[in-house]
């Protein structure tokens, strides 16, 4: 089995193809053009600029993978629908739509989020179920049940920010590059992250959910108070972190899973990653860790693919005449 993934939500052209062999998926090509340099002028994404960007990249990409013209090979295309800026997706849903009706091919319709869950699914040891799942990004923040593929129970989510958009706000107020999360990793190594008690949002409340505005609120506070910079990135990074692990371990004892994923852009913070594997080894909970390689954790089109072949497998594909892009499209 051979399936084309296409990735184009946000900021990152991406195409992959992933085979299965002897059971086992695996990358066969992977590329990807990034406009980290271009909204960078900007301090963020534009979408109408992002979407103009994915149009001059997503050919000579689909050229460098080198696929036949006629699809020879590929058994599906799958393609990210939803949820993400709808002038980015649209870019790319309508190549999928295309090659897919040209070549005669299934059309496999991927949630973006189902895709970061599915980044973790390359290892030799594949997650077992019920997993609990810890999706971190730039416009999400959300615990998730999975009891199966593809069979998914919202536990908890942010209600205001999420913790990857926070922490691109707080670089910006510090004055940091775009994007703003490993700039702040980088602060917050030459700072104290006990110099400053920022609040960890929602600790106290009996449910799962998220909050990151008031921290954002109160890093404002401490900047204006000319508080030092290192000391707010790290103090500020040590919130989240704790934040997100409090409320993971309350989950857990909660939905006795079998396993934890961690997944999303910001599960390459490698403060969140250690700290949230220790805290598990610490509390006695006999579960398996699984989190994505550093370079599948951002958006990137190999997800993409290994949730569409999950559901191609399970007959899951949609007619390429009628597959719209959805900004708001839900996991669950």
């Amino acid at each position: 089995m051979r399936i084309l993934g296409i990735e184009s939500s946000c900021d990152e052209t991406a195409l992959a193809v992933v085979t299965k062999r002897d059971g086992r998926l695996m990358v066969e090509q992977n590329v990807l053009a990034s406009q980290v340099a271009v909204h960078a002028r900007t301090g963020g994404v534009v979408p109408e600029v992002a979407a103009r960007e994915h149009i001059a990249h997503i050919f000579p990409l689909l050229e460098q993978i080198g696929v036949e013209r006629s699809g020879a090979g590929i058994d599906a295309v799958a393609v990210t629908c939803g949820p993400g800026l709808v002038p980015a997706l649209r870019v790319g849903v309508e190549l999928g739509k295309s090659l897919s009706w040209t070549w005669g091919k299934p059309l496999v319709p991927v949630n973006h989020l189902e895709g970061h869950i599915y980044s973790v699914w390359l290892a030799e040891k594949t997650p077992v179920f019920p997993a609990l799942c810890l999706l971190v990004s730039g416009g999400h923040t959300e615990l998730v049940l999975m009891r199966n593929h593809g069979v998914y129970e919202l536990l908890g989510m942010t209600r205001d920010d999420a913790a990857g958009e926070a922490f691109d706000k707080v670089a910006k107020l510090l004055g940091l590059p775009y994007p703003g999360g490993p700039e702040i990793a980088r602060l917050a190594l030459e700072g104290d992250p006990t110099a400053i008690h920022f609040p960890r949002p929602m600790m106290d409340s009996p449910n799962l959910d998220f909050s990151f505005s008031g921290l954002k609120t109160a890093v404002k506070v401490a900047w204006e108070g000319r508080a030092e910079r290192a000391e707010i990135a790290a103090s500020f990074q040590q919130a989240v972190v704790d934040t997100l692990v409090g409320k993971t371990l309350r989950a857990v004892g909660m939905t006795h899973p079998k396993c934890l994923i961690l997944t999303g852009g910001v599960s390459a913070n490698r403060l969140l990653r250690t700290t949230l594997e220790r805290a598990l080894q610490q509390a006695d909970m006999k579960i398996s860790f699984f989190a994505p390689e550093l370079s599948l954790t951002g958006d990137n089109a190999v997800m993409i693919a290994l949730a569409g072949a999950f559901r191609f497998e399970a007959g899951h594909m949609t007619d390429p005449l009628t597959l719209v892009a959805d900004a708001n499209l839900r996991l669950t």
